[in-house]
């Protein structure tokens, strides 16, 4: 019997559906499309780094990598909003952004005062 990894979400190899979203879309940028300089350095990475994906969404580089790889990790709709941004998304991109991290129905945060 196979047995399957807990941390990780049905998609694409070890990809999850999101994962496999988010990588797409992050290669398919350049460094100079969104305003970055590519650099002297030769590039290994096709389209934007990780790290620079996170960079310009404001995150953690550790959240880029968790979500890529299908980890069991539920991101903010403030997070998904960020992603979409930096990765230059169309609206039916976003929406679809949305749906694949589930977080469609999601509240976002608001501020509630507590009674003395």
């Amino acid at each position: 019997m196979e047995e399957t990894q807990p941390h990780l979400l049905s998609g694409d190899g070890d990809r999850s559906p999101l994962g496999s979203f988010l990588r797409a879309r992050r290669e398919r940028l350049r460094p100079e499309q969104v305003g970055l300089t590519g650099g002297s350095r030769r590039r290994r990475a096709k389209g934007l780094r990780r790290e620079e994906v996170a960079e310009l969404a404001g995150i953690g580089v550790d959240w880029c990598i968790r979500l890529e790889q299908g980890r069991a990790v539920t991101p903010s709709a403030m997070t998904i909003d960020a992603l979409a941004r930096a990765l230059q998304l169309s609206r039916d991109e976003h929406a679809h952004l949305r749906a694949l991290a589930q977080t469609g129905g999601r509240r976002r945060f608001t501020a509630e005062q507590v009674p003395p």
